[in-house]
């Protein structure tokens, strides 16, 4: 039987739906993660504590990295991460707080050092042990302020504090990304604008978290009189909250009745339930793609308001692009297309919610996705066996 270890993270929730699908077609797989966060999202084994120290948090890691050595078939990162590269946080502190701490400046660096010898080990261990290494981003593990800036007329770049994108950090970025495809077997991306980032070699990948023939659609857009909005963000700068909020306020001053659901530091459970009790989903306005979240409120028949970026399309199967559902919306046409929503139709809204609902069965289909990507695996072992029989 096939092991396959998913690390460092649960980010969006998406190595654990992979990992449980994988299980499905009868691969030994386990999800180990870093840390735990409110979301949740069910993994095999927490390996340290976020609210830790982060010497602590690095020999918890140091420690769990001997699985390198355990007798794993696949070794599948998500966030564009491996174990050791969890130590890049550290080029996020802010210059202020280090010299107010004095030596945390000398011990940031030295840690930081520290990762990066032991990410390079890690790599070249599994490379030496013939372990084919495969490579998921999902966003912020690949996307850059400088090309965004350059390249986007609307960007998340254009919306965050100056510190949260930085030259460092972009360069940090790139230095990954190099590294990673050099070991990767394959590499995956959830998000179309990431491709601009990554290497040519890199392949579009759908969200397939959601366990979407399990879900029951909850189709209410015609079912009262007010409509009800979620929104559920992580980052509000990133998401474009306050010009969703400011948008609704003015409708409501004109006389539009309606409930917004602003749905935030909950676990994923309690945020499904919300969602399952909306009408409309109103995703984000500035990463030109839709998010996890928004799939799982597709799943439950809720159409999304989101921002799409056209310049990313070529990346897409042209089947997708055609098929996509969303009620499109730019920074400046939120306020339009959130009154155009209040005053369609609520026959049309049902009609829309549920395309949406089979756009997820149809592109978001994890056990489709599972099974491409198990074949990748299996290619990966295959080629890596041809090497050593070689050598």
């Amino acid at each position: 039987m096939m092991r396959v270890l998913h690390l460092p993270t649960a980010v969006g929730g998406g190595p654990s739906g992979l990992s449980q699908q994988l299980k499905l077609l009868g691969i030994d797989s386990e999800v180990w993660t870093i840390d735990q966060n409110y979301l949740n999202y069910p993994v095999d084994r927490v390996l340290t504590d976020a609210k830790a120290p982060i010497l602590l948090q690095m020999l918890r890691a140091f420690g769990a990295g001997a699985y390198v050595f355990g007798r794993w078939d696949i070794i599948h990162f998500n966030f564009g991460s491996t174990l050791f590269s969890n130590g890049g946080k550290l080029l996020s502190m802010r210059p202020a707080s280090l010299v107010r701490r004095g030596a945390a400046k000398f011990l940031t660096a030295l840690l930081g050092g520290a990762a990066s010898i032991l990410q390079h080990l890690e790599l070249w261990i599994l490379r030496v042990r013939r372990i084919p290494v495969f490579v998921h981003y999902q966003g912020d593990d690949a996307r850059q302020g400088d090309y965004s800036r350059a390249h986007f007329e609307i960007s998340i770049a254009t919306q965050v504090p100056a510190d949260y994108y930085t030259p460092r950090t972009d360069e940090w970025k790139r230095r990954q990304i190099a590294l990673m495809a050099k070991y990767a077997a394959r590499i995956y991306a959830v998000n179309p604008d990431l491709l601009n980032v990554l290497p040519l070699s890199a392949e579009f990948v759908p969200y397939g978290h959601v366990a979407v023939k399990e879900w029951a659609p909850n189709f209410t857009q015609d079912d009262r009189k007010q409509l009800v909005f979620a929104h559920a963000p992580s980052n509000r700068s990133v998401k474009g909250t306050d010009l969703i909020v400011e948008a609704l306020a003015e409708l409501k001053a004109e006389g539009y009745e309606f409930t917004l659901d602003l749905i935030e530091g909950v676990s994923n459970s309690e945020a499904l339930e919300r969602y399952r009790s909306a009408d409309i989903l109103i995703d984000q306005l500035y990463a030109g793609w839709y998010g996890g979240v928004a799939v799982e409120a597709m799943a439950l028949g809720k159409p999304v308001v989101v921002y799409l970026r056209e310049s990313d399309f070529h990346y897409l199967p042209v089947e997708m692009v055609q098929d996509l559902p969303f009620f499109r919306a730019t920074p400046t046409t939120v306020k339009e297309t959130l009154r155009n929503l209040m005053e369609m139709p609520r026959s049309e809204l049902v009609a829309v919610a549920r395309r949406s609902r089979e756009f997820v069965e149809k592109w978001h289909d994890p056990h489709q996705i599972a099974t491409r990507i198990a074949a990748d695996y299996r290619r990966g072992i295959e080629i890596a066996k041809r090497k050593g029989n070689l050598q």
